[in-house]
């Protein structure tokens, strides 16, 4: 294996939604490339621990870096695509996808329109 891309990790951010397998970061950066990051749908489902993962994703970037500009690192690709460029936006441009140093934020008109608990002190689960 070779070398390991430059990775932030964010100490503290909860690694994922307890009792359920929805992960919020990843423990190392992916030795074949960093995962793009899209604007992934948001299908109605049967599985509300989604939906619920999403929120609570939300409430800890909200708790963790608040209105400022944060840096990728190790949070979850699939998690951040959920919620991207929609609740969490590029903060800086041109705007790298595929890059773990890249600068995001939370876009909060639309993130405490869809997501209004997210920002309340104690998230209930």
């Amino acid at each position: 294996m070779g070398k390991l891309p430059e990775m932030t990790k964010h100490r503290g951010f909860p690694s994922g939604l307890t009792g359920t397998g929805w992960q919020f970061t990843i423990r190392r950066a992916n030795p074949r490339g960093v995962t793009k990051l899209f604007e992934k749908p948001r299908p109605m489902t049967a599985d509300k621990t989604e939906p619920l993962a999403d929120a609570a994703f939300l409430h800890a970037l909200w708790h963790h870096f608040g209105e400022e500009p944060f840096e990728r690192g190790n949070l979850d690709a699939g998690r951040l695509s959920r919620l991207f460029k929609r609740e969490i936006v590029p903060a800086e441009h041109p705007f790298d996808p595929e890059s773990y140093t890249a600068l995001l934020k939370i876009n909060m008109n639309v993130a405490r329109a869809n997501f209004p608990q997210s920002f309340d002190d104690v998230f209930e689960v």
